[in-house]
């Protein structure tokens, strides 16, 4: 699979997510939701059908992606669905003009090692501007040697893993893939280590 192909499928960690969104359904009505690296935008979409105001954002260097975004809104009647164009660690126009956000959605966005800081450098800024929010994401653990924990760390950022037998993700029929060397897919939420506090 080719780098500019990963947001164009809806990979089990995005289908493991939205579980978790459709079990939390009856919190998300007046949410303001930011989904990251949305590709095909599934966590995204069900948040809006289930009354959050959602934002959908991915990658400002691959159009592709943007693209799907609008198509996943439009097949799913969410034409006003705002899509935007954000790239992990850069401080743009569009990061710095985003409205405050409650829940922040990413999906498989911890695949590439090189991404990790940008990412938590984006999601710390986020958390900075509206302290109260978390970060929902799921990811497949691809190799013991990549962890995000020092980099937690360094951004003083606190991660709760969630259990998918919580909300009813740990079966195979849900979060199974048929990609090459499946593995585990995990959740976890993350908050400042501090909320209100710097």
């Amino acid at each position: 699979v080719l780098d500019s192909q990963y947001g164009m499928y809806v990979w089990p960690c995005a289908v493991v997510l939205a579980q978790y969104l459709w079990v939390h359904r009856r919190s998300l009505p007046g949410k303001r939701v930011l989904e990251i690296g949305a590709g095909v935008s599934l966590p995204g979409v069900l948040a809006a059908k289930c009354g959050a105001e959602v934002t959908l954002s991915d990658s400002e260097e691959v159009p592709q992606c943007l693209q799907n975004c609008r198509r996943s809104c439009l097949l799913n009647h969410l034409p006003h669905v705002p899509i935007i164009g954000l790239t992990w660690g850069q401080l743009s126009p569009q990061l710095l003009g985003l409205a405050p956000v409650d829940i922040i959605l990413g999906s498989d966005v911890f695949f590439d090692p090189k991404d990790f800081e940008d990412i938590l450098t984006t999601i710390y800024f986020l958390l900075e501007k509206n302290p109260h929010a978390q970060f929902w994401t799921t990811y497949q653990v691809r190799s013991a040697d990549w962890s995000i924990e020092a980099l937690l760390c360094k951004w003083k950022l606190k991660s709760t893993p969630i259990p998918l037998h919580s909300f009813g993700a740990d079966s195979e029929h849900l979060a199974s893939s048929s990609l090459p060397g499946r593995h585990t897919i995990e959740m976890m939420i993350i908050s400042l280590a501090e909320p209100g506090g710097t």
